[in-house]
């Protein structure tokens, strides 16, 4: 039986970049070149990169992109997209917490919870990042986002998920956040690109980024730097609070 993850992305390409979380890509790739100067050597992996909305600017702007996901749906749309652009970006259907590269790229990025932190077990979150750290080279860096844990310690999520639900698709519904597992529970509903109304049993885990600078070091990575995740404005001089919903996690070998 497929996962919720899994459900909630087959035929749900189109509808996806309509979502307000999809409208920081300019922002956030601006970032992401400042971060690695602008060199157009670098060689940058996407994984869980959807309908390829940071591979495909990053493609447009000259660098050289894969992009990895579990969904066919979702690389379907991307591929279409990049050739209407006539961008050559290798996408391909991957499954994050399988091994597939080693020491091949310069640069990893994995942006709005595109696999980390959505798998039901904490150690398949583990090995998404594992796999994150075998796929770099030396002196690689890895940049992505995850939910904040300190955000549920002082805050609602089913009213930030509410107010979120207004501004896209997606609504929201009998979040339960569990103290012991930091993990929300939530019945999320959506109407995919045929029309048909879904409604999935989510499950999602936050991290603390004391749990982040831990389960990075173990894997090798040197230095690990932790902000607030503004969106489409990613910048090293926000610092992360407990009002930040996400965090940015830059952490390099």
């Amino acid at each position: 039986m497929p996962q919720w993850y899994e459900e909630l992305f087959k035929n749900y390409a189109e509808t996806y970049d309509t979502e307000i979380f999809t409208k920081g890509t300019i922002g956030e790739c601006d970032f992401i070149e400042k971060e690695i100067n602008y060199d157009k050597t670098v060689k940058i992996l996407d994984i869980g990169c959807g309908t390829g909305r940071h591979a495909i600017e990053l493609s447009k702007r000259g660098y050289s992109v894969t992009g990895i996901d579990l969904s066919e749906s979702q690389l379907l749309h991307a591929l279409q997209k990049a050739s209407a652009q006539s961008l050559k970006i290798d996408f391909q259907k991957h499954d994050a917490r399988t091994p597939h590269f080693i020491n091949e790229f310069d640069l990893i990025i994995m942006l709005c919870e595109g696999g980390f932190p959505l798998m039901e077990t904490d150690e398949m979150n583990y090995q998404i990042l594992q796999n994150a750290a075998n796929a770099l080279k030396q002196n690689g860096k890895l940049i992505f986002t995850t939910l904040n844990g300190l955000f549920p310690l002082f805050h609602s999520v089913k009213d930030f998920m509410s107010a979120e639900s207004k501004n896209g698709g997606a609504t929201y519904r009998n979040n339960t956040f569990d103290l012991m597992t930091f993990r929300d529970h939530n019945i999320t509903e959506v109407v995919d690109d045929s029309g048909n109304k879904k409604s999935l049993t989510c499950d999602e885990r936050y991290y603390v980024p004391s749990e982040i600078t831990w389960l990075l070091k173990s894997l090798s990575f040197k230095a690990i730097d932790i902000f607030g995740a503004t969106l489409g404005a990613f910048s090293r001089n926000d610092k992360l609070t407990t009002k930040d919903f996400e965090m940015l996690v830059i952490a390099e070998k």
